[in-house]
């Protein structure tokens, strides 16, 4: 039976650190102390753009460029590319273009851009998993997340200015006959929350025609424990119905958006402390590519080894949940 796994992982982020100190001061100065805040999510550092060469495309091909390194491909050997995003640097072309030119993609692949917001890298190795099991023909993809968030955080709040770091990870999906890789996913979409987080805030035409803000993301305060009952709804069935048990699943890596969050599904299953990867104290909250850049930290720090299950599951706006299983 043919398999798709994960043959590697690689990360890119931007050299220039941030500690908590330089946004508690920011929000002093504002008249407001963001210390418990700062707790809460379970940020230390992250590391945020500070140049005008790099943004998310180039961050992008670093980390494309460091895991077709790591596993000794060729960008001729890959027969899909998808770029997950929710800060484009482009639309016209698609971001995965200037990552396969950056490698030396082939002509015969599939190129293109998928946006599910915070959830996008981990929806996009899902579906690049599902393609590549259905399509003979094709062997390997590419798949990269990759957001600038500090570029639309907004410096008048602190669950964006405070909360996101910049940063990429990159993983190869291949086939394999043997008894490893991907097992299955779930979906949960709740749409009536689609107004809470907005960028452009009005819409794109609206920008365009210059009534509309574009300078930052447009956050509404909402309760974001909302969705954790559908999360354990759907780790229950998704380990059901595979036949598992939640003592089977050797590892976690989640969504970093919220330290509170990941604390809270670890006391409802009662996961041990060593199954999980937690990274947003370093990398503060990187949107789209949190989850993996956990399980590349976890593979690194050998905490997830070959033959491990490793659940993933996390978080997009509006919003879009995603629970998926893989044998590492």
């Amino acid at each position: 039976m043919t398999n798709i796994r994960i043959k590697d992982v690689a990360i890119y982020h931007p050299n220039n650190e941030k500690g908590n100190g330089y946004f508690i001061d920011h929000f002093k100065e504002k008249g407001r102390d963001i210390t418990n805040f700062l707790k809460t999510m379970g940020r230390e550092r992250r590391y945020i753009i500070d140049n005008d060469q790099e943004n998310t495309i180039t961050m992008g091909i670093e980390s494309a460029k460091k895991v077709l390194e790591k596993t000794g491909l060729s960008g001729n050997e890959i027969d899909m590319v998808i770029f997950s995003t929710q800060v484009p640097e482009m639309t016209f072309p698609t971001n995965a273009m200037y990552v396969h030119h950056a490698i030396g993609g082939k002509e015969r692949a599939v190129v293109q851009d998928s946006n599910a917001n915070c959830a996008g890298m981990t929806v996009s190795v899902e579906q690049a998993a599902r393609y590549l099991m259905s399509n003979p023909r094709m062997k390997t993809a590419l798949v990269v997340g990759s957001d600038y968030n500090s570029l639309i955080a907004n410096p008048e709040e602190e669950i964006t200015y405070a909360n996101y770091g910049d940063a990429s990870a990159a993983v190869v999906l291949e086939k394999t006959e043997e008894e490893t890789g991907f097992i299955d996913s779930v979906f949960s979409v709740n749409s009536g929350f689609k107004d809470n987080i907005l960028y452009p805030e009005k819409g794109l035409a609206q920008s365009v025609k210059g009534t509309g803000n574009v300078e930052a993301i447009k956050w509404l305060p909402f309760d974001g424990t909302v969705s954790l009952p559908d999360t354990y709804r759907m780790i229950e069935e998704l380990i059901e119905q595979n036949d598992l048990t939640i003592n089977d699943i050797d590892h976690f890596c989640l969504s970093q958006f919220a330290l509170t969050n990941i604390l809270k599904i670890q006391g409802q299953f009662d996961i041990p402390d060593k199954k999980i990867t937690y990274i947003g104290d370093e990398f503060g909250y990187t949107g789209t590519s949190s989850p993996f850049i956990a399980l590349h930290e976890g593979v690194e720090k050998g905490q997830i080894k070959r033959g491990d299950k490793v659940l993933f599951w996390t978080i997009g706006t509006g919003h879009i949940l995603i629970a998926m299983l893989f044998q590492y």
